[in-house]
């Protein structure tokens, strides 16, 4: 099934036409980081960019990484049509949503720099972005956090929501260049 929504380009500029493909074999930078903390913690050398980052701060990225593993296995065991939090884009329903986004990223010192919007073919879920958690060591506390995130619960006024999205991505719009707006 086609669909349209919108990406906050907080990483790297995205171009017109651009083309993605997340899935199995294809994943996204949470997964990277997510990866090189897990080696980090097994014990592998790593000192590249990632690795520095991740060590600059450990304790912010094991809370990353434990939720984010929690979340797949979890996807995996009873959710496998959704998509990957780590072989997706983070997107929304309406350009209203991702405007949202795009505040909140600037407001916390990220770099942002477009709104685009997306062709979707592929999978999607609509999830509360308030129901991520910090992980813990505690493997249970985690599973079970996680389990409300991918069900929806709802324990929160006003979620936020995040809409992750798979397959074939293909950018059909710039539509706002922030870059441009703080040039002229």
């Amino acid at each position: 099934m086609t669909e349209y929504v919108y990406h906050v380009v907080t990483e790297r500029p995205m171009t017109l036409g651009q083309r993605m493909v997340f899935d199995q074999n294809n994943h996204n930078s949470v997964y990277n980081r997510v990866m090189t903390f897990k080696r980090i913690a097994e014990g592998e050398v790593i000192d590249d960019e990632i690795g520095r980052l991740i060590k600059s701060d450990w304790e912010k990225w094991s809370k990353v990484a434990y939720r984010e593993l929690a979340l797949e296995k979890v996807r995996r065991e009873k959710y496998p049509d959704y998509p990957s939090r780590m072989a997706c884009l983070y997107t929304s329903r309406t350009l209203e949503e991702a405007k949202k986004w795009a505040d909140f990223f600037r407001d916390i010192g990220r770099n942002v720099y477009s709104i685009v919007k997306l062709k979707v073919e592929g999978r999607t879920f609509d999830g509360d972005a308030r129901n991520c958690f910090d992980g813990t060591e505690v493997e249970a506390d985690n599973i079970e956090k996680s389990v409300r995130y991918w069900e929806k619960d709802v324990v929160n006024e006003g979620p936020i929501i995040e809409t992750l999205v798979d397959g074939n991505i293909l950018v059909e719009e710039i539509v706002i260049d922030f870059k441009s707006e703080s040039s002229s």
